[in-house]
């Protein structure tokens, strides 16, 4: 995506740089990042940046870093609007802060975990930016691809359907989208995990439920979600349903149950998840 921006303006890049594995990187993001005047990235206030560390054989001494800090992450904030507004204070700061670069003639490289536009910081910067500068967003392997090629089973097969859920919705939401889903990830576990192993018991697919914790980096692990201990869980992790396929069928149970499914008044696009989930899974 390019803006109309003057010739004299530097140029924005968005540099996905995969799940952790310095290996990953694709060769556009290793040549984004070598061109680059400016390295910038996103830090919590302790300062370090994974991101960084995964582009940091790459980087020059002569290249100019910006650090942009978070002024929190889950804690409350006495900003009068809210943790929202703290942050959007902060992404137009941050913006502004790239601006004065590209306005100076810099490229700059905005180096992100995972894809740019997945989930991402980055993606903040983009729509303060990408409508004013030259701008080349570089895709990245995102952890749901790597969680599956971690767990070597299949997202999706034939007709299947992927559905990517934040672990931060309500739990009844939780529970209505999982059992909806052909296939699922859930995203952003750490804190949330209980409540996901809860919605996933409650849709009937603990069972199946998978668990990845930071694929294709140090300490990485893997195992049955129904297995984990929630208080060992990582923000990097991922809870996932794969694609059920040649799966073997559950045992019937002794007794079955009646489920009474209203399916509005115009057909499949007026059902909820939660009736979606019922007739799924009848």
């Amino acid at each position: 995506m390019s803006g109309n921006s003057p010739a004299t303006t530097g140029k924005l890049y968005g540099v996905g740089l995969g799940p952790g594995d310095p290996d990953l990187m694709t060769v556009a993001a290793v040549k984004a990042i070598a061109g680059a005047d400016v390295i910038a990235y996103h830090c919590a206030r302790h300062g370090r940046s994974i991101a960084r560390s995964i582009a940091a054989e790459h980087l020059r001494e002569d290249q100019i870093e910006e650090r942009l800090m978070y002024p929190l992450t889950v804690e409350t904030t006495d900003h009068p609007g809210g943790y929202r507004g703290a942050l959007d204070d902060f992404y137009a700061e941050a913006a502004a802060t790239l601006a004065a670069h590209l306005d100076a003639g810099r490229t700059v490289a905005v180096l992100a975990e995972g894809d740019p536009l997945f989930y991402g910081s980055y993606q903040h910067m983009h729509k303060r930016l990408a409508d004013r500068y030259d701008t080349t967003v570089i895709p990245g392997v995102t952890s749901v691809s790597a969680a599956a090629a971690r767990l070597g089973e299949p997202l999706c097969e034939d007709k299947e359907t992927l559905t990517i859920i934040p672990g931060t919705l309500p739990e009844d939401e939780l529970t209505a989208r999982i059992a909806a889903a052909d296939s699922a990830v859930v995203m952003k576990l750490g804190r949330t995990f209980t409540k996901v192993r809860t919605a996933m018991e409650s849709a009937g697919r603990l069972d199946d439920a998978r668990y990845v914790e930071r694929a294709f980096m140090d300490g990485e692990r893997t195992g049955r979600l129904a297995d984990i201990d929630p208080g060992s869980v990582p923000y990097f992790s991922v809870a996932v349903l794969p694609s059920r396929i040649d799966s073997e069928p559950a045992e019937a149970p002794g007794r079955g149950e009646v489920v009474v499914v209203g399916t509005g008044p115009a057909g499949a696009p007026w059902l909820t998840p939660e009736s979606r989930g019922a007739l799924a899974g009848a």
